[in-house]
């Protein structure tokens, strides 16, 4: 359906028309905004944080842990080949051997969710696990950010995205919120 589009778009006299070829449902679990008048509903992408410290597994645990502490967080997220994920490193990382590895110490492949992800599902999921964080990435798994479940539930109790969102520059729940709130 999309080239046919792209081709109409472009006889109709569009200029810039693009095909997005892995289709829509990849742009939606991207967390890539969109436009239309369909039913708007919560999503991951509008309670994800892209702020979460990430490290190599080639580095040393007290260099990441340092960059974990001074940025105020608990864990972080192992990134290579572009920033895909690979592991993830726990609180309990601040007891490591400052020498060792991140690559030796970090949770292989921890489980990841789409930015298309309905929020309210993901919260109920998040309750029974329970789990107070949420990987959100590509359906390549490409780091996007992370979830938190109170953050969550508070946007899905309607607070104010403003008050939620302060301290965290361009975090995407700041706009897509604006956009779902119509």
């Amino acid at each position: 359906m999309s080239p046919r589009a792209a081709c109409r778009l472009e006889s109709l006299g569009f200029r810039e028309v693009f095909d997005y070829e892995s289709g829509i449902a990849d742009w939606k679990a991207a967390g890539l905004p969109i436009e239309g008048e369909g039913i708007r509903y919560r999503t991951a992408a509008d309670a994800m944080r892209p702020d979460i410290p990430t490290g190599d597994p080639a580095e040393r645990i007290g260099v990441f842990r340092d960059r974990v502490v001074a940025a105020g967080w608990n864990d972080g997220l192992v990134v290579e080949c572009g920033n895909l994920v690979v592991g993830r490193l726990r609180s309990t990382m601040r007891e490591m051997e400052a020498d060792a590895l991140v690559g030796e110490a970090m949770e292989l492949g921890p489980s990841t969710v789409r930015a298309s992800e309905p929020l309210d599902r993901l919260v109920e999921r998040m309750d029974r696990r329970p789990t107070d964080m949420v990987v959100v990435s590509t359906a390549q798994g490409g780091l996007l950010g992370v979830v938190f479940r109170e953050q969550a539930r508070r946007i899905l109790d309607g607070e104010s995205v403003e008050i939620i969102w302060a301290g965290c520059d361009g975090c995407p729940g700041q706009w897509r919120a604006e956009q779902t709130q119509k």
